[in-house]
């Protein structure tokens, strides 16, 4: 009897109230999205609220004028409809790769919610074809490059609105079509845009949250394998484990630092080998392994401080103008992505950071002064090199890593003749975070190898259950070295193993989007 895929869950996304944990659901995939039926009251008032304007002739930005520089021009009332498609096809500039498609669920949902918060005034209707084109796998084509994020990510979201009104390219299996064809294969036609539509789908920092986001969730697999590789090599090294000593970080207070420390006990509970040597005296290792829980923690709680922005930016109303109750329709300025742009920058230097010291693991690993194992850790160094280059790539990317983290924040260049004289640059600032991410996956993927062949010299005592199950983990993916062999394939094998999801409890449920992993409903 053949099997079935179980139906894909529903998740309801209630405007304002979308958490972490539900958004690592939309970005993975599998999932069926739903607005809360009670945002649609908050739409429509927000749209009768533009209909009424246009009907009494008041003259109001982004209504019935044109944009930006071209704000004081007004624009005929037989002539708005084309106003709103002529914005989404001239802004319709993007360049370069295609974002994938995680982030462009990501970019769906957050754009609906946002429209759905009731400040828009547009058609329920384009917030819910929007979720219609998520759950059909049908996905708007966007090219990455474009936007400074500072009147919302307006290039990317034009190649999203484009599809709307049948214009433009989606894909779907695989496939690109056109914007028309891709309306069709979720059963609506076209949209003829009416007031302001096409600026609310426009204006808006969904693109670079959805960036940011996807570069947070892989920031937490990045630090999960990294505490992994490196509680390996302290076992191989036979570090000290008392510097995670509870009392130590109580002391200091810092709750990131607090829950490493906690989660590399929980990693190293059990261990015959670091119950070994108690009174070693190696109470001085290396930086890099002593001050794991500092550093580390440092890290994890710069990902928590970003998550707590881009749920927020998540949820947000962030184009312009906004309409309010009782009928205002006030220009202002939420569609500038700066804290957007400063959460990339504290995840970029996060994720520059677990790299950092994890190719610092690998190095003392290889250095037989400081480790006590074989140079190079090769059994006849000399006639085998054994992990001498892997740890040059590693320092290779960890350097490049150096120069991606240069905040983006700090830089702008102004656009619409100086009228945008600030820019945010968060969309640049969010996208760089994959390069990063592939780098220090690489970088911790070879660290945990390294670990795991310095583990191998000396197998008469185990290590703690936890950590065997990932010593495992690491040999099913590459085989000990004992003579010099072509390490690339082993070193892909090791960043797919550094970027996987499925990290022990003990890591996972101190990572932001997995403490809040249960909270996504169904309707």
């Amino acid at each position: 009897m053949a099997c079935s895929n179980p139906p894909p869950s529903r998740l309801a996304l209630h405007p304002g109230q979308v958490d972490l944990g539900l958004l690592r659901r939309v970005h993975a995939g599998g999932v069926q999205l739903q607005l809360d039926p009670a945002s649609l009251g908050a739409m429509q008032a927000s749209q009768a609220v533009v209909q009424r304007i246009v009907d009494e002739d008041q003259v109001v930005y982004g209504i019935n004028t044109g944009f930006g520089k071209l704000a004081s021009t007004r624009i005929a009332r037989d002539r708005l409809g084309a106003l709103q498609r002529n914005l989404v096809l001239s802004h319709s500039a993007g360049t370069g790769a295609l974002l994938d498609d995680g982030v462009v669920r990501l970019v769906l949902a957050t754009k609906a919610v946002s429209l759905a918060r009731g400040h828009s005034g547009v058609d329920p209707a384009i917030a819910q074809a929007l979720l219609d084109l998520a759950n059909a796998g049908v996905l708007p084509a966007i090219p990455a490059q474009g936007s400074v994020g500072a009147s919302g990510d307006l290039a990317p979201l034009a190649h999203l609105a484009c599809v709307l009104i049948g214009e433009g390219q989606a894909r779907a299996g695989g496939r690109l079509m056109g914007g028309r064809e891709a309306m069709q294969a979720i059963g609506r036609k076209p949209f003829v845009l009416g007031p302001k539509e096409g600026l609310a789908l426009l204006n808006g920092t969904q693109v670079s949250t959805a960036l940011a986001l996807a570069g947070l969730l892989g920031a937490e697999r990045l630090l999960a394998a990294a505490l992994v590789a490196g509680a390996l090599s302290l076992e191989a090294m036979r570090g000290s484990v008392k510097p995670f000593d509870a009392r130590i970080h109580a002391a200091r207070g810092q709750p990131g630092q607090i829950a490493v420390a906690a989660a590399l006990r929980a990693l190293l509970e059990g261990s015959a080998i670091a119950g070994s040597h108690p009174h070693c005296g190696r109470v001085q290792d290396p930086y890099s392994l002593r001050c794991m829980p500092q550093v580390m923690g440092a890290c994890l709680d710069n990902l928590r401080h970003a998550a707590q922005v881009l749920v927020t930016e998540a949820n947000a109303a962030s184009d312009n103008p906004l309409v309010f109750d009782g009928g205002d329709v006030v220009s202002g300025g939420n569609f500038h992505a700066e804290p957007v742009a400063f959460a990339a920058d504290i995840l970029a230097l996060a994720i520059a950071e677990i790299g950092a010291m994890s190719e610092r693991r690998t190095a003392l690993l290889l250095d037989t002064h400081l480790s006590g194992l074989p140079a190079f850790l090769v059994r006849d160094s000399g006639l085998h090199s054994g992990f001498m280059i892997a740890q040059v790539t590693a320092a290779a990317l960890a350097s490049e890593n150096k120069s991606l983290a240069h905040p983006a924040s700090v830089d702008s260049l102004p656009t619409s003749a100086n009228q945008e004289d600030h820019v945010s640059m968060a969309t640049f600032g969010a996208r760089r975070l994959g390069a990063m991410l592939d780098n220090t996956a690489v970088v911790v993927g070879i660290e945990a190898a390294a670990a795991a062949q310095g583990m191998e010299f000396d197998r008469s005592l185990k290590s703690s259950p936890l950590l065997e199950q990932q010593f495992a983990a690491v040999r099913a993916r590459v085989a000990f070295l004992e003579r010099d062999r072509c390490l690339a394939p082993d070193i892909e094998a090791m960043r797919e193993w550094a970027q996987r999801s499925d990290w022990p409890a003990a890591l996972a449920q101190c990572l932001p989007s997995h403490a809040s992993a249960m909270k996504g409903s169904a309707p």
